[in-house]
């Protein structure tokens, strides 16, 4: 699933015992504790924290380091927090997406439509209401993802799926297809940005603005060199 949706997410540092504060708890937590370095194709690198409470059976994903853009500034420090729930070996996380409003603020919605919930994580997660996941019921209709209790690379790229990915000038479907993109680029060698556009729409169904955007992408990772009206990968 990482590699479909061009997110690669490495294990930098573990720690079997530390402690951090959860803000929900308002104490002081003690537990195994992760480092995650994180490329994304669509929005840029990240550094998480991964926070394991085996007592309250939480875990909480925390980005410590973001993308430059005043919407990623906003989610530095941010946190994600899953829970075990009724399913057996399944945390859960409840479904809200990042928006930035009228003053430049970053906000969250919550979502309780399943036809809101992204494709992507209808398409590659397990979604079910949050009085099934808990048995506990709340004002207000809410949906739960659920994630395997070991499965922390899955809770990372959710939180980039519900709180980054929103906030990128990309859409994720045009954003998955970047790679695809510089597989043209390769098989044209030194290619004419015209023949690039036609191939992309042709072949990957992207048009010239989605494509412009795609190859800022690759060329801010260093993979492409744009000369002029010319286009080539880097050797």
């Amino acid at each position: 699933m990482l590699q479909r949706l061009k997110v690669k997410i490495r294990r930098v540092e573990e720690r079997e015992k530390d402690y951090w504060v959860d803000m929900s708890l308002r104490e002081l937590r003690e537990g195994e504790v992760r480092y995650y370095h994180v490329r994304d194709y669509l929005t840029g690198d990240w550094l998480f924290k991964i926070c394991k409470d085996a007592e309250m059976q939480r875990i909480i994903v925390k980005a410590l380091k973001c993308p430059a853009g005043g919407g990623f500034a906003q989610l530095e420090g941010r946190t994600m927090l899953f829970q075990k729930g009724i399913p057996e070996g399944y945390y859960y996380d409840i479904i809200s997406l990042s928006y930035i409003d009228e003053k430049n603020r970053l906000r969250r919605k919550v979502i309780s439509d399943m036809n809101d919930v992204p494709k992507v994580i209808k398409e590659n997660f397990r979604v079910m209401g949050y009085e099934e996941v808990t048995g506990n019921k709340v004002p207000g209709k809410k949906l739960a993802v659920l994630c395997k209790e070991n499965d922390e690379k899955s809770m990372i790229l959710l939180f980039l799926i519900e709180r980054a990915w929103p906030l990128s000038m990309i859409s994720p479907e045009t954003g998955i297809k970047a790679s695809d993109l510089l597989g043209l680029i390769k098989e044209l060698e030194k290619a004419r940005l015209d023949e690039v556009y036609q191939a992309a729409e042709s072949k990957l169904n992207i048009g010239k603005k989605d494509a412009d955007m795609l190859l800022e992408v690759l060329e801010k990772e260093g993979l492409i060199l744009r000369l002029e009206e010319y286009v080539k990968t880097k050797d």
